[in-house]
């Protein structure tokens, strides 16, 4: 019966990428006591709190991500962590930075650290991409919306940060001068990008 109940359980996983909320897995018809039982058998992994995978699944390539994702879903892959995601910076982030609402309360999530900006719903809606990354959907922030972000907080990042990342933007071939400045608009930093982006055109 155990064994049955185990088959049901990893089949709803498997078709799930193998990794599921706690809150969705008994949405989906895994009791509680299984999700416990097949922790403790080794047939679960216990990601962070309230998140599971199959042992028996890949390993995540980027775990950070995907479980920030599963964790916070209207969070934003945001700042460095968006411009490691697209190799606009050198730095190697030790948050993994997002852009949330308002009207978001600040997530509770003891595992990947995060830091979180709450944003405007025109700043928050803007530029944002879908990535999928071990089958599941991540939401980052377009190259340009992310240059135009690290401007808009300079003081977080360090101005030196947005600098580098404005000129690795414009030294790319796929550079896009008149979408960088419409969300450099949207954020309310054109004015202040302009003089950096002409010495670089």
């Amino acid at each position: 019966m155990k064994t049955n109940k185990f088959q049901t359980a990893k089949s709803i996983f498997q078709k799930r990428h193998g990794i599921l909320r706690r809150v969705e897995a008994i949405n989906l018809g895994v009791p509680e006591y299984i999700l416990y039982e097949m922790t403790k058998s080794g047939d679960l992994i216990k990601e962070a709190r309230g998140l599971y995978r199959l042992a028996e699944s890949e390993p995540l390539s980027d775990p950070d991500l995907v479980l920030t994702s599963l964790l916070i879903p209207k969070g934003i892959v945001f700042l460095i962590s968006a411009l490691y995601f697209h190799r606009l910076t050198t730095q190697i982030p030790h948050w993994i930075y997002l852009a949330l609402p308002r009207g978001t309360s600040y997530p509770k999530v003891e595992y990947p650290p995060v830091k979180a900006f709450i944003r405007s719903e025109k700043q928050y809606a803007a530029g944002v991409e879908e990535h999928t990354i071990d089958g599941i959907k991540v939401r980052i922030y377009c190259k340009e919306k992310t240059v135009a972000d690290c401007f808009t907080y300079r003081h977080e990042v360090g101005k030196d940060v947005a600098l580098e990342a404005l000129k690795d933007y414009m030294s790319s071939r796929s550079r896009n001068v008149n979408k960088l400045m419409e969300y450099a608009r949207i954020n309310r930093v054109e004015k202040l990008m302009l003089p950096y982006l002409e010495t670089l055109v």
